[in-house]
């Protein structure tokens, strides 16, 4: 299907004569035509991370839609902004179907689009314009037969990992046969799942398509629905070989800069400012984790609970992510597993702002096996000042930092209080 989208982008290309793209809704890219011009400015900033990236910033999606697109059913002509990134003029096609908006064709106005007739109050659009809406609503409908097994799709999976133990073969059934038919999927090709967290939930209908390389299926999760306490997009990821998670790497590195990572777009900023910085941060840093790969389809709630541990792990220890593995996460593997309970009484009063140099020095000081000179060299402190401040750790709580279990206590209890 992919390779039809390029064709009818190139058909509109051709029609025009005008490099253009096909970007989904939510503007990650589908399809884009040659560009043949010599002229450096034709990729604007804006169209080269577009491409490079293949998917543009949330800041640059809500610069466009202030134009109308998201609500428009005939092309529409955007204006130049250098401040924005945008040196270049655009013209957007609109991809509909049956009156919901797919996704958005672009063309680069490169002078000889100007006096283009759009249509629009009554007039008559020139007829390369007519054209080249045709064949976007071709476009439409493919979007929109996608859309439908995506979301198919992705309704057996969350089906899946929220049903209970003993409706899971059902459910797994369900799934697999669905796969079969949409995807050509092989029964114990190898598996895994991918966490995004926080996820923008809002819109259920927006989860990502099948598109990716290895992505198979998608969906939305909010904390009633799973074990995480914040919304969760999983993503199912199709491995080749069983260990290797390169695939899932991938997906996930993707799916991060979906404006719906992190929970959603920023709140947004005032006209001027969000004009002048449309490549800018998009929206809050989500994290996102990989389970352990796995042929059985009933297998696949305990990856999604890996998947989410890895996520929260990476939440709570910058080092492991954004992307982490649920094998890579260590002491996490444990503590993920744990109820979520207050932290011990014991080092209470070390976690409080007041002491957070201590906790931290406390906290290095473990990660580095108790070995002085390490932890003086990774906090960049004199040993004196290293000494210093374990004293004072032991006196606030109580523990003797020579005791293993006490150490034990401290160091685990440390590392809870992250996540």
């Amino acid at each position: 299907m992919r390779g039809d989208y390029q064709q009818l982008v190139d058909e509109i290309s051709a029609a025009l004569g005008a490099p253009a793209t096909l970007e989904d809704r939510d503007f990650g890219l589908i399809a884009f035509g040659a560009h043949e011009s010599e002229d450096d400015e034709v990729m604007d900033p804006v169209r080269t991370r577009s491409i490079l990236q293949r998917r543009s910033s949330a800041a640059v999606r809500a610069w466009f839609e202030a134009f109308g697109i998201a609500r428009a059913k005939t092309p529409l002509r955007i204006p130049p902004d250098p401040a924005a990134g945008v040196f270049k003029g655009r013209i957007c096609l609109p991809v509909r179907h049956r009156g919901i908006v797919h996704g958005y064709v672009w063309l680069l106005d490169d002078g000889h689009l100007t006096d283009l007739a759009l249509g629009g109050h009554g007039a008559r659009p020139d007829p390369r314009i007519a054209q080249a809406m045709e064949t976007a609503a071709r476009i439409g409908a493919l979007l929109a037969d996608e859309a439908r097994a995506g979301s198919e799709l992705g309704d057996l999976l969350r089906e899946l990992l929220v049903t209970p133990a003993d409706g899971r073969p059902a459910a797994a059934a369900a799934l697999g046969e669905a796969l079969r038919d949409t995807l050509r999927f092989t029964p114990g090709t190898p598996l895994t799942l991918v966490a995004v967290t926080p996820w923008d939930t809002s819109d259920t209908g927006a989860a990502p398509l099948p598109s990716l390389p290895g992505l198979l299926a998608a969906c939305p999760l909010r904390p009633g629905q799973q074990a995480a306490a914040v919304p969760a997009l999983a993503a199912l990821v199709r491995l080749r070989p069983a260990g290797a998670l390169a695939p899932a790497h991938t997906v996930a590195e993707h799916l991060l800069r979906s404006p719906r990572a992190g929970g959603g777009p920023a709140a947004a900023s005032p006209p001027g400012p969000a004009r002048a910085t449309a490549a800018g941060p998009p929206h809050r840093p989500g994290t996102a984790g990989i389970g352990l790969g796995t042929r059985e389809l009933t297998e696949l709630p305990a990856t999604w609970r890996e998947a989410l541990d890895a996520a929260r792990a990476a939440r709570a220890e910058p080092r492991l992510g954004p992307v982490a593995q649920w094998d890579d996460i260590g002491s996490y593997r444990m503590l993920t597993a744990l109820p979520a309970t207050g932290p011990d009484p014991a080092i209470g009063p070390l976690l409080s702002p007041a002491h957070a140099e201590l906790a931290r020095t406390a906290e290095v000081f473990l990660d580095c096996a108790g070995q002085a000179s390490r932890t003086a060299q990774v906090l960049g402190i004199h040993r004196q000042t290293l000494y210093y401040r374990l004293g004072r750790v032991e006196k606030l709580t109580g523990l003797d930092l020579d005791d293993g279990g006490h150490r034990l206590l401290l160091h685990m209890a440390l590392k809870a209080a992250r996540l």
